[in-house]
């Protein structure tokens, strides 16, 4: 296999572990103050808690084996399919904890996603084949029996199952603890934390173990595993003693954010820009799950954020020394080897420091869907009905819909129905009624509104021919162009800045991703964008033409001027094209700069009026 081929495998590999972590998180997380709950009532209840009480114990064991459960159930089918695939995956989640006897969070993670999946199907395949008048009869229906279905196949094949696979895998982990192997873990968490892996981790293995380990024994380390915030402030103490220049100054700040706010994403960046560092955060995190081991510590519950309020907030009656001590141990281990390598730097400069956020963000973003504010025709794919209850006015109108564009022969267009606070986050249309315009606005502010004052009598539909047939969607907001990205009184930087300022500001527009703006820097190397007259017209190269989610431009105008090898640019305009529109965009600006006096660019280069350059750029 090519570098260039093993390089993407890789790339495509991490979005898809990325995304598979963002969905297990989407289960976990909403969820995080019941699993404290439950915690917090075992850590006092239970007969080595703080306040033994046998009566008040009955409390935690139905909100283990029920609630819990029920509540990741809902979660799953509700990231799946909205409010109706949460009910559906709920229901599926009853017959998988009906059929064992423990908590059935890994059971619930499976139901509760393949309820929302068959609801969401079964639903796309009768859309159309609907009485009108009846969709809320049919819809209730079909929920109950689906998930009737769900819940007897959850109980006789799927819980045997992941009780059976439950088994074998607490026996591998129970194995490796018991030859004292787990510190080898961190060899696989600390990079991955490095890289947004940690929710797949965390989430989809340590906290199912964790739980089922703490409902028995009252603690579990594995929720320690990943949110010991030792190894990471280990490397920002290594950086504040020993770094220099902007690394150094920045550390205090980042040392309260992650260890007090439990906020770990803030010294990745540090990690990044010294990548042999990811040895001393897995020798850290080594030598605080020995620790941890040595002394019998634990937590009784997620500790979600990961910060040291957090961890003893979760620590159990008698397993404060131990966790601390993981604490510190990690600490000091991951600072010693880290000053190692920081020691022998030269100067880490602001740029360094940037560059490596950038990387970090980048990687974060991977595989998410930026919105598009401004749609064509052409991209038009989620029309979305919204009511209070999403089922009855709604549905009526969304059918309404479905049947004229399939009449007129329009296809691969969505058009669905849903309660507002369950609109999902890709609708690029979403029709709802005047009444609740205020809502619908608030739940989707990525998406344009259509209000309507009936659902079913109005010109929703010749609104969206119009659209298909005439591309572009009309709003206040067409111009490739907003007044907010036009930039004044710039200080002067190196080129190689300037052009990564623009694609930033491009990048904050939402019409690229961070992998456009080092596109834009390597077609600078390749051929200048310096285009004369004091402008320069910085754009990604063709490798990066994936990389655009719309068209759009930003300006920026730097008074004294930004050097282009012998040339000087007091004008940075930053473009994104999708398809081919970068011609046509680099054409009209060519016609701007013809049209306009050399006094009239000069007076540009220093104008405090942002209107003076907007109106120059606005029609382009």
């Amino acid at each position: 296999m090519s570098t260039n081929a093993a390089t993407a495998a890789s790339g495509g590999f991490q979005e898809a572990m990325q995304k598979f972590g963002r969905f297990l998180s989407g289960m976990v997380l909403p969820n995080i103050g019941a699993f404290i709950a439950w915690g917090l009532l075992t850590a006092l209840f239970i007969p080595t808690g703080w306040l033994p009480n046998e009566y008040l114990a009955q409390v935690g064991g139905p909100m283990s084996k029920w609630l819990i459960p029920l509540l990741l159930g809902y979660s799953g089918g509700a990231a799946v399919y909205g409010h109706r695939g949460g009910v559906l995956g709920a229901i599926a989640t009853s017959g998988v904890i009906a059929g064992a006897d423990i908590p059935m969070f890994l059971g619930a993670m499976i139901m509760g996603p393949l309820g929302g999946f068959v609801i969401k199907k079964f639903d796309a395949f009768i859309e159309d084949k609907i009485p009108t008048g009846f969709e809320m009869l049919v819809n209730n229906f079909s929920a109950g029996i689906i998930g009737g279905i769900l819940s007897v196949l959850a109980f006789v094949a799927v819980g045997p199952v992941v009780l059976a696979a439950n088994g074998v895998l607490r026996a591998g982990v129970e194995g490796i603890v018991g030859v004292g192997l787990l510190p080898l873990a961190s060899i696989i968490i600390e990079p991955a934390k490095i890289l947004f892996l940690n929710n797949a981790i965390n989430h989809g293995v340590l906290s199912p173990l964790g739980i089922q380990q703490a409902e028995e024994f009252g603690k579990s380390m594995f929720f320690l595993l990943e949110a010991n915030p030792g190894p990471g402030l280990g490397i920002l103490l290594a950086y504040w003693f020993f770094g220099k220049g902007a690394a150094k100054e920045s550390t205090p700040g980042a040392i309260i954010i992650h260890f007090l706010g439990g906020i770990h994403e803030i010294y990745f960046p540090y990690v990044l820009m010294k990548p042999v560092l990811l040895l001393a955060v897995i020798a850290g995190g080594m030598a605080g799950v020995f620790t941890l081991n040595l002394l019998g510590g634990g937590l009784i519950a997620p500790s979600s954020p990961g910060s040291i309020l957090a961890v003893l907030a979760m620590t159990p009656k008698g397993a404060f020394l131990a966790n601390i001590a993981d604490v510190i141990v990690s600490t000091c281990v991951s600072c010693a080897v880290a000053s190692v390598f920081v020691k022998a730097s030269a100067e880490e400069g602001a740029e360094d420091l940037e560059k490596a956020q950038a990387e970090m963000k980048s990687m974060k973003n991977r595989g998410k869907v930026v919105p598009q504010p401004q749609i064509v025709g052409s991209e038009l794919r989620t029309i979305v009905y919204a009511c209070d209850a999403g089922m009855g006015s709604s549905a009526l109108g969304a059918a309404s819909l479905r049947k004229k564009l399939k009449k007129a022969g329009v296809e691969g267009i969505t058009v669905a129905n849903f309660a507002i606070g369950n609109i999902p986050k890709d609708a690029q249309i979403v029709v709802t009624h005047e009444k609740l315009a205020e809502r619908a606005r608030e739940d989707a502010p990525q998406a344009e509104h259509i209000l309507v004052s009936n659902f079913t009598q109005n010109d929703v539909f010749e609104q969206i021919m119009a659209r298909l047939q005439g591309g572009a969607v009309q709003t206040a907001e067409a111009s490739l162009l907003e007044l907010k990205d036009v930039k004044l009184g710039l200080k002067s930087v190196s080129k190689e800045e300037a052009i990564r300022s623009a694609g930033e500001a491009l990048v904050a527009a939402g019409c690229v991703d961070h992998d456009y703006v080092e596109g834009m820097l390597r077609r600078e190397e390749d051929i200048s964008t310096y285009v004369g007259k004091g402008i320069a017209i910085p754009h990604g190269e063709n490798a990066v033409k994936e990389s655009i989610h719309r068209s759009g431009i930003v300006v920026q105008q730097y008074p004294e001027g930004v050097k282009f090898g012998k040339d000087t640019a007091h004008i940075i305009v930053g473009i994104a094209g999708k398809d081919n529109d970068h011609l046509s965009i680099l054409a009209g600006i060519a016609s701007t700069m013809d049209e306009c006096s050399d006094e009239e660019l000069e007076e540009l280069y220093t104008t405090d009026d942002p209107e003076k350059l907007y109106s120059m750029f606005v029609t382009t």
